[in-house]
């Protein structure tokens, strides 16, 4: 992996501060992929590996100078969305995207993980916010992340198999993402025992499947943010959408391999395993 960072990644999300997801996940991910990550904050919340004490959004008018000062200077290759937190924001995010696509000739692929729960619980979009992502936030995704309740609640259709989570893929290319990687960790428990992990890459043009034993971990705080991010650093550097998707699985099937046992609750994966071989 060449030293030099490759590939402008402008993240729009929130911060964690125990470090395992959000912006900090965020930021560990694309650099320990080679690429360069700058940040737009959405909110501060209080965490830890046990869950979210607390959640303070950012002003809509600081969101959107954050974003701005990156891309009017900077500039992005790429770019991720996580965590919005309400319809205000969704508003707020889906102008910055447009604003990217005049930075860049060709325009700036994003990358939409449609954060609503975090993985302690807590509620991270607000309920009302859902319409908006559908209506401003697929329509604009290059790739779009969501897990089996996330794609349900967009859908409005029951995800509980690997064909449902295929079928919600369609859903969701219809209504405008133009991929969608369809992760099924949440419906490995009723299939096959539980003992295999399926994740569908659609397009219109087709599908990949990604499949790979179940790994039996408690640490797996900020999966979502870090295998969204790592597609966003592949997409970035030039990659096919196949190919940055398959890099990025392989990438947090590793760090979670790897995770270093931090917390008492669902802790962090090893993120920086790529700088040490």
């Amino acid at each position: 992996m060449s030293s030099k960072p490759q590939g402008r990644v402008l993240v729009i999300a929130g911060s964690d501060s125990g470090g395992g997801a959000g912006i900090q996940a965020d930021i560990k991910t694309i650099t320990a992929l080679g690429g360069y990550a700058a940040t737009a904050i959405t909110a501060v919340t209080v965490q830890n590996t046990l869950g979210v004490t607390g959640v303070h959004p950012i002003p809509l008018d600081v969101i959107a100078a954050q974003a701005r000062a990156v891309l009017d200077d900077i500039g992005a290759d790429a770019l991720k969305t996580g965590m919005l937190g309400d319809a205000g924001v969704v508003e707020t995010v889906a102008a910055a995207i447009d604003h990217a696509q005049t930075t860049r000739a060709g325009g700036v692929p994003a990358v939409v993980d449609p954060v609503m729960v975090a993985k302690g619980g807590a509620p991270l979009l607000a309920q009302a916010a859902i319409g908006a992502v559908k209506r401003l936030m697929i329509p604009r995704a290059a790739l779009l992340t969501p897990n089996a309740p996330e794609a349900a609640a967009l859908t409005g259709l029951t995800v509980e198999t690997t064909d449902d989570l295929r079928r919600a893929g369609e859903a969701l290319l219809a209504m405008g993402a133009r991929a969608v990687l369809m992760k099924g960790g949440h419906v490995a428990l009723s299939e096959r025992g539980g003992e295999r992990v399926v994740d569908v890459l659609m397009t219109p043009g087709g599908e990949t499947t990604f499949e790979g034993e179940r790994i039996e971990t408690r640490h797996t705080h900020g999966t979502g943010c870090t295998l969204a991010s790592a597609c966003a650093a592949g997409l970035a550097q030039g990659l096919s959408l196949e190919a940055a998707v398959a890099r990025a699985w392989n990438y947090v099937h590793e760090a979670m391999l790897r995770a270093p046992g931090f917390g008492a609750g669902h802790g962090p994966l090893d993120h920086g395993w790529t700088l040490r071989g």
